[in-house]
Protein backbone atom coordinates (compact mmCIF):
# COMPACT_ATOMS: atom_id res chain seq x y z
CA UNK A 1 0.00 0.00 0.00
CA UNK A 2 1.30 3.49 -0.86
CA UNK A 3 1.32 6.12 1.83
CA UNK A 4 -0.88 9.14 1.07
CA UNK A 5 1.90 11.74 1.19
CA UNK A 6 5.00 10.00 -0.18
CA UNK A 7 6.14 6.94 -2.07
CA UNK A 8 7.27 4.93 0.95
CA UNK A 9 5.32 1.85 1.98
CA UNK A 10 2.62 2.58 4.49
CA UNK A 11 0.46 0.46 6.75
CA UNK A 12 -2.11 -1.86 5.26
CA UNK A 13 -5.49 -0.17 5.23
CA UNK A 14 -8.46 -2.05 6.68
CA UNK A 15 -11.27 -1.27 4.24
CA UNK A 16 -13.88 -2.34 6.77
CA UNK A 17 -13.01 0.75 8.80
CA UNK A 18 -13.27 3.14 5.86
CA UNK A 19 -16.13 5.68 6.13
CA UNK A 20 -19.11 5.36 3.80
CA UNK A 21 -18.47 8.87 2.45
CA UNK A 22 -15.82 11.53 2.85
CA UNK A 23 -16.73 14.69 4.78
CA UNK A 24 -16.78 18.03 3.01
CA UNK A 25 -15.75 21.57 3.86
CA UNK A 26 -18.10 24.53 3.75
CA UNK A 27 -17.29 26.91 0.91
CA UNK A 28 -17.77 30.61 0.43
CA UNK A 29 -20.33 31.32 -2.32
CA UNK A 30 -17.66 32.79 -4.61
CA UNK A 31 -15.11 30.02 -4.03
CA UNK A 32 -15.53 28.76 -7.64
CA UNK A 33 -13.91 31.97 -8.88
CA UNK A 34 -10.68 30.72 -7.33
CA UNK A 35 -11.16 27.38 -9.06
CA UNK A 36 -11.26 29.23 -12.37
CA UNK A 37 -8.07 31.10 -11.47
CA UNK A 38 -6.32 27.84 -10.57
CA UNK A 39 -7.64 26.24 -13.76
CA UNK A 40 -6.16 29.06 -15.83
CA UNK A 41 -2.86 28.62 -13.95
CA UNK A 42 -2.80 24.91 -14.86
CA UNK A 43 -3.50 25.80 -18.48
CA UNK A 44 -0.55 28.19 -18.48
CA UNK A 45 1.73 25.58 -16.89
CA UNK A 46 0.82 22.91 -19.45
CA UNK A 47 -0.40 24.78 -22.54
CA UNK A 48 0.54 22.14 -25.09
CA UNK A 49 -1.21 19.13 -23.56
CA UNK A 50 -4.14 21.28 -22.43
CA UNK A 51 -4.84 22.81 -25.83
CA UNK A 52 -4.40 19.50 -27.64
CA UNK A 53 -6.90 17.89 -25.27
CA UNK A 54 -9.25 20.85 -25.64
CA UNK A 55 -8.95 20.75 -29.43
CA UNK A 56 -9.72 17.02 -29.61
CA UNK A 57 -12.80 17.39 -27.42
CA UNK A 58 -13.92 20.47 -29.37
CA UNK A 59 -13.63 18.63 -32.69
CA UNK A 60 -15.74 15.77 -31.32
CA UNK A 61 -18.42 18.10 -29.96
CA UNK A 62 -18.48 20.20 -33.15
CA UNK A 63 -18.64 17.13 -35.39
CA UNK A 64 -21.55 15.60 -33.49
CA UNK A 65 -23.44 18.89 -33.34
CA UNK A 66 -22.93 19.74 -37.01
CA UNK A 67 -23.85 16.21 -38.09
CA UNK A 68 -27.04 16.42 -36.04
CA UNK A 69 -27.85 19.78 -37.64
CA UNK A 70 -27.18 18.65 -41.22
CA UNK A 71 -28.75 15.19 -41.04
CA UNK A 72 -31.30 15.81 -38.30
CA UNK A 73 -32.84 18.98 -36.97
CA UNK A 74 -32.32 21.77 -34.47
CA UNK A 75 -34.15 19.62 -31.91
CA UNK A 76 -31.56 16.89 -32.35
CA UNK A 77 -28.79 19.44 -31.87
CA UNK A 78 -30.44 20.57 -28.64
CA UNK A 79 -30.69 16.96 -27.50
CA UNK A 80 -27.00 16.42 -28.26
CA UNK A 81 -26.04 19.51 -26.27
CA UNK A 82 -28.18 18.38 -23.33
CA UNK A 83 -26.67 14.91 -23.58
CA UNK A 84 -23.22 16.44 -23.32
CA UNK A 85 -24.20 17.73 -19.88
CA UNK A 86 -24.60 14.12 -18.73
CA UNK A 87 -21.44 12.75 -20.35
CA UNK A 88 -19.15 15.77 -19.90
CA UNK A 89 -17.60 14.61 -16.59
CA UNK A 90 -16.05 11.60 -18.34
CA UNK A 91 -14.33 13.84 -20.87
CA UNK A 92 -12.35 15.53 -18.09
CA UNK A 93 -10.44 12.43 -16.97
CA UNK A 94 -7.40 13.41 -19.02
CA UNK A 95 -7.46 16.93 -17.60
CA UNK A 96 -7.57 15.56 -14.05
CA UNK A 97 -4.49 13.50 -14.93
CA UNK A 98 -2.65 16.62 -16.10
CA UNK A 99 -3.57 18.52 -12.94
CA UNK A 100 -2.34 15.59 -10.83
CA UNK A 101 1.06 15.72 -12.47
CA UNK A 102 1.30 19.49 -12.13
CA UNK A 103 0.43 19.26 -8.43
CA UNK A 104 3.25 16.75 -7.89
CA UNK A 105 5.70 18.87 -9.86
CA UNK A 106 6.11 16.14 -12.47
CA UNK A 107 6.67 16.64 -16.21
CA UNK A 108 3.31 16.58 -17.95
CA UNK A 109 2.71 13.38 -19.89
CA UNK A 110 -0.98 12.98 -20.51
CA UNK A 111 -0.69 9.58 -22.18
CA UNK A 112 1.34 8.07 -19.34
CA UNK A 113 -1.01 9.42 -16.72
CA UNK A 114 -4.10 8.33 -18.65
CA UNK A 115 -2.76 4.80 -18.97
CA UNK A 116 -2.13 4.66 -15.23
CA UNK A 117 -5.51 6.21 -14.40
CA UNK A 118 -7.54 3.88 -16.62
CA UNK A 119 -5.58 0.82 -15.57
CA UNK A 120 -6.08 1.63 -11.90
CA UNK A 121 -9.64 3.05 -11.93
CA UNK A 122 -11.15 1.44 -15.02
CA UNK A 123 -13.77 -0.56 -13.11
CA UNK A 124 -15.06 2.36 -11.04
CA UNK A 125 -14.95 4.71 -14.02
CA UNK A 126 -17.02 2.29 -16.09
CA UNK A 127 -19.57 1.91 -13.28
CA UNK A 128 -19.82 5.67 -13.07
CA UNK A 129 -20.14 5.96 -16.86
CA UNK A 130 -22.90 3.34 -16.84
CA UNK A 131 -24.82 5.28 -14.19
CA UNK A 132 -24.59 8.46 -16.27
CA UNK A 133 -25.63 6.59 -19.40
CA UNK A 134 -28.70 5.15 -17.67
CA UNK A 135 -29.68 8.61 -16.41
CA UNK A 136 -29.22 10.01 -19.93
CA UNK A 137 -31.41 7.32 -21.51
CA UNK A 138 -34.14 7.84 -18.89
CA UNK A 139 -33.99 11.58 -19.54
CA UNK A 140 -34.20 11.04 -23.31
CA UNK A 141 -37.17 8.71 -22.93
CA UNK A 142 -38.87 11.18 -20.58
CA UNK A 143 -38.39 13.92 -23.16
CA UNK A 144 -40.01 11.80 -25.84
CA UNK A 145 -42.96 11.04 -23.55
CA UNK A 146 -43.40 14.75 -22.78
CA UNK A 147 -43.51 15.54 -26.50
CA UNK A 148 -45.94 12.69 -27.19
CA UNK A 149 -48.37 13.61 -24.41
CA UNK A 150 -48.29 17.37 -25.04
CA UNK A 151 -48.46 17.41 -28.82
CA UNK A 152 -50.58 14.37 -29.64
CA UNK A 153 -51.24 13.97 -33.34
CA UNK A 154 -50.80 17.68 -34.05
CA UNK A 155 -47.05 17.74 -33.57
CA UNK A 156 -45.21 20.83 -32.37
CA UNK A 157 -47.23 23.97 -33.14
CA UNK A 158 -47.03 27.62 -32.14
CA UNK A 159 -49.83 27.03 -29.65
CA UNK A 160 -48.15 24.24 -27.70
CA UNK A 161 -44.50 25.22 -28.22
CA UNK A 162 -44.21 27.42 -25.13
CA UNK A 163 -45.82 24.85 -22.83
CA UNK A 164 -43.70 22.09 -24.35
CA UNK A 165 -40.49 24.03 -23.74
CA UNK A 166 -41.52 24.81 -20.17
CA UNK A 167 -42.40 21.25 -19.19
CA UNK A 168 -39.49 19.77 -21.12
CA UNK A 169 -37.04 22.18 -19.49
CA UNK A 170 -38.40 21.36 -16.02
CA UNK A 171 -38.03 17.62 -16.61
CA UNK A 172 -34.56 18.07 -18.05
CA UNK A 173 -33.54 20.27 -15.13
CA UNK A 174 -34.40 17.52 -12.65
CA UNK A 175 -32.21 14.98 -14.42
CA UNK A 176 -29.44 17.54 -14.94
CA UNK A 177 -29.47 18.40 -11.22
CA UNK A 178 -29.16 14.73 -10.29
CA UNK A 179 -26.27 14.26 -12.70
CA UNK A 180 -24.54 17.44 -11.61
CA UNK A 181 -24.73 16.51 -7.93
CA UNK A 182 -23.49 12.98 -8.53
CA UNK A 183 -20.62 13.89 -10.85
CA UNK A 184 -19.32 17.21 -9.52
CA UNK A 185 -16.59 15.59 -7.40
CA UNK A 186 -17.00 11.84 -8.00
CA UNK A 187 -14.52 11.28 -10.82
CA UNK A 188 -11.75 13.46 -9.30
CA UNK A 189 -12.15 11.49 -6.07
CA UNK A 190 -12.00 8.16 -7.91
CA UNK A 191 -8.74 9.21 -9.56
CA UNK A 192 -7.28 10.76 -6.41
CA UNK A 193 -8.21 8.19 -3.77
CA UNK A 194 -8.74 4.43 -3.64
CA UNK A 195 -12.53 4.50 -3.36
CA UNK A 196 -15.41 2.77 -5.08
CA UNK A 197 -17.87 4.56 -7.35
CA UNK A 198 -20.72 4.49 -4.82
CA UNK A 199 -18.62 6.17 -2.12
CA UNK A 200 -17.47 8.82 -4.60
CA UNK A 201 -21.03 9.55 -5.79
CA UNK A 202 -22.44 9.76 -2.25
CA UNK A 203 -19.57 12.07 -1.27
CA UNK A 204 -20.21 14.27 -4.30
CA UNK A 205 -23.96 14.55 -3.64
CA UNK A 206 -23.34 15.40 0.02
CA UNK A 207 -20.75 18.06 -0.87
CA UNK A 208 -23.06 19.69 -3.43
CA UNK A 209 -26.05 19.75 -1.08
CA UNK A 210 -23.98 21.29 1.71
CA UNK A 211 -22.56 23.98 -0.58
CA UNK A 212 -25.58 24.90 -2.70
CA UNK A 213 -24.68 28.53 -3.32
CA UNK A 214 -21.08 27.84 -4.27
CA UNK A 215 -22.08 24.97 -6.55
CA UNK A 216 -24.77 27.13 -8.15
CA UNK A 217 -22.09 29.72 -8.91
CA UNK A 218 -19.89 26.97 -10.38
CA UNK A 219 -22.78 25.72 -12.50
CA UNK A 220 -23.40 29.24 -13.82
CA UNK A 221 -19.69 29.60 -14.65
CA UNK A 222 -19.74 26.30 -16.56
CA UNK A 223 -22.93 27.23 -18.43
CA UNK A 224 -21.59 30.67 -19.40
CA UNK A 225 -18.31 29.14 -20.49
CA UNK A 226 -20.03 26.59 -22.72
CA UNK A 227 -22.35 29.22 -24.17
CA UNK A 228 -19.34 31.39 -24.97
CA UNK A 229 -17.68 28.42 -26.60
CA UNK A 230 -20.69 27.70 -28.81
CA UNK A 231 -21.08 31.42 -29.60
CA UNK A 232 -17.52 31.49 -30.95
CA UNK A 233 -18.29 28.67 -33.39
CA UNK A 234 -16.74 26.13 -30.97
CA UNK A 235 -13.29 27.79 -31.15
CA UNK A 236 -13.48 29.10 -27.59
CA UNK A 237 -14.09 25.57 -26.27
CA UNK A 238 -10.45 24.72 -27.00
CA UNK A 239 -9.47 26.92 -24.04
CA UNK A 240 -12.69 26.82 -22.00
CA UNK A 241 -12.92 23.03 -21.65
CA UNK A 242 -9.44 22.63 -20.08
CA UNK A 243 -10.08 25.50 -17.66
CA UNK A 244 -13.38 23.93 -16.56
CA UNK A 245 -11.75 20.51 -16.14
CA UNK A 246 -8.86 21.88 -14.10
CA UNK A 247 -11.24 24.02 -12.08
CA UNK A 248 -13.35 20.97 -11.20
CA UNK A 249 -10.24 19.19 -9.95
CA UNK A 250 -9.23 22.08 -7.69
CA UNK A 251 -12.83 22.41 -6.54
CA UNK A 252 -12.72 18.80 -5.41
CA UNK A 253 -9.47 19.37 -3.50
CA UNK A 254 -10.88 22.39 -1.71
CA UNK A 255 -14.26 20.83 -0.95
CA UNK A 256 -13.77 17.15 -0.10
CA UNK A 257 -11.66 15.92 2.81
CA UNK A 258 -10.72 12.48 1.50
CA UNK A 259 -7.73 12.01 3.82
CA UNK A 260 -9.33 8.93 5.42
CA UNK A 261 -8.97 7.02 2.13
CA UNK A 262 -5.64 5.76 0.75
CA UNK A 263 -4.24 7.92 -1.99
CA UNK A 264 -3.33 6.49 -5.37
CA UNK A 265 0.36 6.46 -6.15
CA UNK A 266 -0.25 8.75 -9.11
CA UNK A 267 -2.57 10.98 -7.09
CA UNK A 268 -1.79 14.36 -5.59
CA UNK A 269 -1.68 15.90 -2.18
CA UNK A 270 -4.97 16.87 -0.61
CA UNK A 271 -3.86 20.45 -0.10
CA UNK A 272 -4.78 22.70 -3.03
CA UNK A 273 -2.18 24.93 -4.59
CA UNK A 274 -2.44 28.53 -3.43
Amino acid sequence: MINGDNNTPGPVVNRDTMPFAAPCRELAPLAPLQWVRLGIADLRHAPGASLVYGAVMTIIIASVSLSAWVYGSQWLVLAMICGFVFLAPLTCVGLYAISAQLERGQPVSMMRSLRAAFRRCFGNEMIFALVLLVIFFIWARSGMLVIAFMTGNEGVTQQNLLALLGVGSAVGAVFAAITYSASAFALPMIMHRDVDAITAVVTSVNAVLRNRLAMLVWLIIIALGLLLGFATAFVGLVVILPVIGYGAWHGYLQTVDASAFPRHEAGITSVPRS
